[in-house]
């Protein structure tokens, strides 16, 4: 039976979405963090879009965002020349790191223990966040200002990527090990550990390297100008989003494309799969994010199939749950914290 595709709007920014990640499957479930022009990056449940905190300390739009493996600090990179570190589960600011110019990217190591940033300064910084008042490490060698950048092979490497160039270090030597080079603009990157997979995507084009090695090892070709893509944690599907609204689901080893659905209303900047693979979340110039099914009618988080009468010739789809006395709960929290890091709940809704 056919299912229609219900996603989960989260709302609460009021600038276009930049960048989000997912922390690791933690003992409490997993979670969610977003990067806006807004200067607010939030903190929501993963798996339901639930709006947990928003953390508060930045003047200017926040380019980056990144939780560590078991979502206890945030980090975030922000065009106020800073990068913040924060307590992901009071919302405290940590640190604030200062840079020369507006910075674009943050990561942690596995072990938490160092952040490596990213910016238009053309410098990777390496910070020791045990001694924060130590001066950074910096690694020079782009040649315009760096798009993203991520730690690799257990941290023993750095991939990072300008306007038109991917450049993979040695972190013990601080050297060049390799680069790429491409034709176009380069507009986004991801990392998957599972199998040393690098993803690109720049024009229309969503490529698949060798972490360790920089090797092609496949690519495929969308309708349209194509910002941002993420594979499936085993690897099954990827998704892509772009200058058309669009979200693409393709599979990964024929490059079919399965499915392409329209809900946001602006061009698509960021996705990410969830670490269970059960989700993948899209953030965009229209300054919400929005939660979509891998396997669409599967009854997880707010998501429940309910099928229709028979006969009756609707198409089966996803109902949106929510608990009976969840507003009433986050209207405690709200009131409760509105001192701290917690401002107005925004909504989670079909």
């Amino acid at each position: 039976m056919a299912m229609r595709q219900t996603p989960l709007t989260c709302s609460g920014h009021t600038r276009p979405v930049v960048d989000l990640a997912f922390s690791g499957i933690t003992p409490y479930g997993y979670f969610l963090i977003s990067a806006c022009k807004d200067g607010k990056p939030m903190l929501r449940q993963g798996d339901t879009g639930d709006w947990i905190g928003t953390f508060l300390g930045h003047k200017g739009a926040v380019w980056g965002a990144t939780l560590n493996k078991d979502a206890t600090k945030a980090a975030t990179a922000a065009a106020d020349f800073t990068a913040k570190v924060w307590d992901a589960v009071s919302g405290d600011e940590l640190m604030t790191l200062a840079h020369k110019h507006i910075v674009k990217t943050v990561d942690f190591t596995q072990d938490s223990n160092y952040l490596l940033t990213g910016g238009q300064d053309k410098l990777l910084r390496i910070y020791d966040l045990n001694k924060p008042e130590a001066e950074p490490k910096e690694i020079s060698g782009h040649t315009s200002g760096i798009k993203k950048a991520l730690w690799c092979s257990e941290d023993k490497q750095i991939l990072s990527a300008d306007d038109k160039t991917v450049r993979l270090w040695d972190h013990a030597t601080m050297t060049e090990v390799k680069s790429l080079n491409f034709n176009m603009s380069v507009s986004s990157m991801e990392y998957i550990p599972e199998g040393e997979i690098l993803v690109i995507t720049y024009g229309r084009s969503i490529a698949f390297h060798s972490a360790v090695s920089l090797d092609p090892i496949k690519s495929f070709e969308a309708p349209a100008t194509i910002n941002s893509a993420s594979l499936h944690p085993e690897k099954e599907f990827l998704v892509a989003g772009g200058e058309d609204f669009k979200l693409y689901k393709y599979d990964y080893n024929s490059g079919e494309e399965l499915e392409s659905y329209k809900g946001h209303f602006g061009p698509i900047h960021c996705v990410r799969f969830s670490p269970d693979g059960e989700l993948y979340a899209s953030g965009s110039e229209d300054g919400t994010l929005r939660l979509w099914q891998t396997v669409v009618g599967k009854t997880y988080g707010l998501w429940k199939c309910v099928l229709p009468e028979e006969d009756s010739g609707e198409l089966a789809k996803p109902k949106i749950s929510f608990p009976e006395t969840a507003e009433e709960e986050l209207e405690e929290i709200a009131a409760e914290n509105s001192d701290s890091i917690y401002s107005s709940t925004p909504e989670v809704k079909a």
